[in-house]
């Protein structure tokens, strides 16, 4: 969170967003999206609803934040990388530049976030859609998004960075991320080219 030229105003909302955040995250780490009311976090926070919806436009939302940061970020870099070679390492090293920016907060708060979602149908749901639409958003800045070629492409390299995750996530040591996502691509790409 950076503050450098901002207006008090404008750093008191970043914190107030942050503070929403972090208090949701550990809430519902401690007791479970669906059985952490926002009323809650917003009384541990001391903020209004109408505070909160400035921020965010629903508990999914904010439960969501490190995902959508993650995005965010991921899509940034995409638009900053050379597009030359083969995409799917154009993918990949865009992904290894994401987690490069990321955070010591985020890396503590993203595993909570990923298990919330196993926890939570109504997370998971939410999330689906939140994915389909970065594919979407990654396909029209690669290329055509009704390119099937394009579309299976960008549908490997998300469930090779699941994967990733999923072999990550039971230790979660930040620096082990950007191994798992190496190690997930080489498999991906080895599997890819096996024969009959």
């Amino acid at each position: 969170m950076t503050t450098s030229g901002q207006t008090l105003r404008e750093r008191k909302k970043l914190r107030t967003r942050q503070a929403l955040a972090d208090t949701a995250i550990s809430m519902f780490g401690e007791r479970g999206f669906d059985a952490t009311p926002l009323d809650a976090v917003l009384d541990a926070v001391e903020v209004s609803r109408r505070t909160f919806f400035r921020n965010f436009r629903s508990k999914e939302d904010v439960a969501l934040i490190d995902v959508k940061q993650l995005w965010s970020t991921y899509l940034d870099v995409l638009d900053e990388a050379e597009k030359s070679g083969p995409l799917v390492d154009v993918f990949r090293d865009a992904v290894l530049a994401t987690l490069d920016r990321m955070t010591e907060d985020w890396y503590g708060r993203f595993p909570v976030t990923l298990r919330l979602i196993e926890r939570s149908p109504s997370l998971e749901g939410y999330s689906l859609r939140h994915c389909a639409e970065v594919q979407e958003e990654i396909a029209r800045r690669l290329g055509d998004p009704r390119r099937l070629e394009l579309r299976l492409l960008i549908e490997f390299c998300v469930a090779t960075w699941r994967c990733a995750l999923a072999e990550w996530l039971p230790d979660c040591a930040p620096g082990e991320l950007p191994a798992c996502v190496r190690r997930a691509f080489a498999v991906m790409d080895a599997g890819l080219r096996l024969e009959a």
